[in-house]
């Protein structure tokens, strides 16, 4: 036996974007159908360490990821994904940083393709840190960008931003911008990328026709969107009991009485139902959840283990 260990260059290299989308909109339909054994993660020093379990039960394998989150420190997110199968001998270590920031943005294009408009092509990502990237990456494969605005309070970084995105967005026009009111006006799509703690914009800002994406908060105190957004819009969610336990912006809604319960859909049942109807505004929040990572991990066991 012998476990090999991934680091997020050979990661990179190995998985591109498509293929981490369909891996886990494919764990997603799993999920909704019970295929999944998947406590709610374990948070540890408010956030600050985190860790993440899932059995998939058709497949024998298991996944569990430890990480440490800290937004002072580059990188921010740091620690291991550990796979496992019966049916294999040999085990799996992969870097959590590169496979978290991966497996985030393959939800947000899975996402993205169910219930963005299928001419959508302005994007407007809100946050410049370590999960930015991928957002845009993802947005792109299922949504081909004409246009995309990079939002942070520090022009700098989301200039930086906006040149490590370039060779990936070839004719794509890249703008820069600190105001996240104005910036969400005209687009398509916005993707919310952030640990703030109060609402990015609020909803008369939007467009009427628009998704909204939303992972950065992952804590009861964290909050991106605001509770009209919500009120009067489709809201997918990743996974129930994870979101009432982490997200901010659903639990102050369901406070508020701007959401019920029965107004959220989880992903993998909306995927069952691509076709129905939906406002013209829709909204997806995540927190993550462990399946996620499990369908990276996957991925990388079948090209690397025996």
């Amino acid at each position: 036996m012998q476990t090999i260990t991934v680091g997020p260059a050979r990661i990179r290299e190995a998985v591109t974007m498509r293929e981490a989308i369909d891996a886990v909109r494919a764990g997603f339909r799993d999920l909704a159908a019970g295929e999944f054994e998947m406590p709610t993660r374990t948070a540890l020093r408010d956030g600050q360490f985190l860790v993440m379990s899932a059995h998939h039960r058709a497949t024998a394998s298991a996944m569990i990821k430890t990480l440490s989150l800290n937004f002072a420190r580059t990188p921010a997110i740091t620690g291991t994904v550990v796979w496992t199968e019966t049916g294999r001998v040999d085990g799996l270590v992969a870097d959590a940083g590169a496979v978290t920031t991966l497996r985030t943005g393959a939800a947000v294009g899975v996402a993205t393709d169910l219930l963005a408009p299928v001419d959508a092509g302005r994007l407007t990502l809100i946050g410049a840190g370590a999960q930015a990237p991928d957002q845009v990456r993802a947005v792109h494969a299922v949504r081909p960008l004409r246009e995309l605005t990079v939002v942070a309070t520090d022009p700098r970084r989301a200039e930086k931003l906006a040149e490590t995105l370039a060779p990936d967005l070839p004719g794509t026009q890249l703008r820069t911008a600190t105001d996240a009111e104005a910036a969400v006006a005209e687009a398509d799509i916005v993707c919310c990328a952030t640990n703030t703690s109060d609402p990015l914009f609020s909803a008369s800002a939007l467009p009427a026709r628009v998704h909204v994406n939303a992972i950065g908060s992952f804590r009861p105190t964290m909050r991106e969107l605001p509770d009209e957004l919500l009120a009067h819009s489709t809201v997918v969610i990743d996974e129930l009991d994870a979101i009432l336990a982490e997200s901010g912006e659903i639990l102050h809604a369901l406070e508020a009485g701007a959401l019920t319960r029965n107004d959220l859909t989880e992903l993998g049942t909306a995927l069952a139902t691509p076709d129905a109807p939906r406002s013209e505004r829709t909204v997806f929040k995540s927190v993550g959840v462990a399946m996620q990572d499990w369908a990276i991990a996957r991925l990388l066991a079948d090209k690397f283990l025996a």
